[in-house]
C-alpha cells in the first residue's frame, strides 16, 4: 500500500545507520517524510541528522534480537523498512538471530504498529538449500516476513557499491599493500554490481506503491562483471599493477578457516561458499519485470562512480594522472 511521503508521514528504518542506510535516509529525507532510525547504538548515528531538516531524523535504540525494542520503534509508523543484515557472525549476532529470527521480529513489530507498507532487504542468492548460511538465513528471513506481512515488498540486490562500500574499497586497500590479488575460484564468479543510490531509490519507489509484492525484486547494475573483471577494474582505477593469482575454492576455504578467527575477518568460509554461485539478476526476474528498470530507475554504471572514490588509493591520490 502506498504511503503519502510528506512531513506528516513517519517511516521507521531498522539498520539505517550503515552504508546503505545512510543513502536510504538521504533519499527519504528529500521527500519531506519524518524518520525514526532504529539502531543498536543511537549515539553513534548522529551522522544521519544533517541529511535532513531539524528534527526530521531521530535515531532510537532497537535490537532485532529484542522484540520489545522493535515494537516501540515502530509505534505509529506509516511504513517500516528492514535493512538489518550481517556479513559474518560475531557473538550473539548470528546469521539466524539477525537475518532469520530478526527479520520475523521486525515484521511482527511492523504488523503490530499498523504500518501500511513494509520493505525488506534481502540479497540475490537467498535460497533455503544454499550451502552458505548467509544465503539460507536470508531465505528464511524472506519466508518469515511474507508469513507475517504478506504485502511486504522484498528487494534482493547484487553486490552494492558506493563511496563507503566494503567491496571495491576493500580490494583497492589490499592492492595498495599486497603485490598479489587472489582470484578465488579462478575469478570466474559473476556479479552485477548495483549503485547504492539506485537501491535507495527503489526503496522510495516501494514506499510510493510502485512495486509489487508477489515475488522479490532483483536489483542489479547495467553490466555483469566476473571477479577477474572486478579486480582488473580496481587496479585500473587505483593505477596499480599487481599480479592476479587464481586460487582454487578449496585453498580459499582453508585460508578463510584461519582468517575468520580474526575480530573482523577479511574472508570467511561462508563467504567462499557464496562465491561458488553467480550473483546476478535472474532471467525470471527480468521477464517478470521485477528489476530496477521496471521501477523506472536507470541503473548507474560502475565506471561512472567508482573511479572517483578509489582515487585515494592511487600512488599520488587525487594528483595522479588517471585517464579512463
Amino acid at each position: 500500500m502506498a504511503v503519502q511521503l510528506n512531513n506528516r508521514a513517519l517511516v521507521t528504518i531498522y539498520g539505517g545507520s550503515g552504508f546503505l542506510g545512510r543513502h536510504v535516509v538521504r533519499a527519504i529525507a528529500r521527500t519531506g517524510a519524518r524518520m525514526r532510525v532504529a539502531v543498536r547504538r543511537p549515539h553513534l548515528a548522529g551522522h544521519l541528522q544533517p541529511l535532513g531538516d531539524v528534527g526530521q531524523i531521530v535515531p532510537v535504540q532497537a535490537n532485532v534480537r529484542f522484540p520489545d525494542s522493535l515494537v516501540t520503534a515502530a509505534e505509529d509508523a506509516d511504513a517500516v523498512i528492514n535493512l538489518v543484515g550481517i556479513l559474518f557472525p560475531t557473538g550473539k549476532q548470528t546469521f539466524k538471530s539477525v537475518q532469520d529470527e530478526g527479520a520475523r521480529n521486525v515484521a511482527e513489530a511492523a504488523k503490530a504498529a499498523g504500518a501500511r507498507t513494509f520493505v525488506h532487504l534481502s540479497a540475490i542468492g537467498a535460497d533455503a538449500d544454499a550451502p552458505s548460511a548467509y544465503a539460507r538465513t536470508k531465505a528464511a528471513g524472506e519466508a518469515a516476513v511474507k508469513e507475517i506481512f504478506p504485502e511486504a515488498v522484498i528487494f534482493r540486490p547484487s553486490i552494492v557499491f558506493g563511496p563507503e562500500d566494503d567491496f571495491f574499497n576493500r580490494f583497492a586497500a589490499l592492492a595498495r599493500m599486497s603485490p598479489v590479488l587472489p582470484l578465488i575460484g579462478g575469478g570466474r564468479t559473476k556479479f552485477q554490481p548495483v549503485f547504492v543510490g539506485d537501491v535507495a531509490h527503489a526503496i522510495v519507489a516501494a514506499l510510493k506503491g510502485r512495486a509489487g509484492h508477489d515475488a522479490p525484486y532483483e536489483l542489479g547494475g547495467p553490466e555483469i562483471l566476473t571477479m577477474r573483471d572486478v579486480m582488473q577494474r580496481v587496479l585500473d582505477y587505483s593505477m596499480r599493477q599487481r599480479l592476479l593469482m587464481p586460487l582454487p575454492f578449496w585453498m580459499a576455504k582453508l585460508q578463510a578457516f584461519f582468517l575468520q578467527l580474526l575480530p573482523k575477518p577479511p574472508l570467511t568460509v561462508d563467504q567462499v561458499r557464496l562465491l561458488q554461485k553467480d550473483n546476478v539478476v535472474s532471467e525470471e526476474a527480468i521477464k517478470a519485470g521485477r528489476t530496477l528498470e521496471a521501477l523506472g530507475i536507470d541503473p548507474v554504471a560502475v565506471a561512472s562512480i567508482v573511479p572517483d572514490y578509489l582515487e585515494q588509493f592511487r600512488p599520488r591520490g587525487q594528483f595522479s594522472d588517471y585517464k579512463p
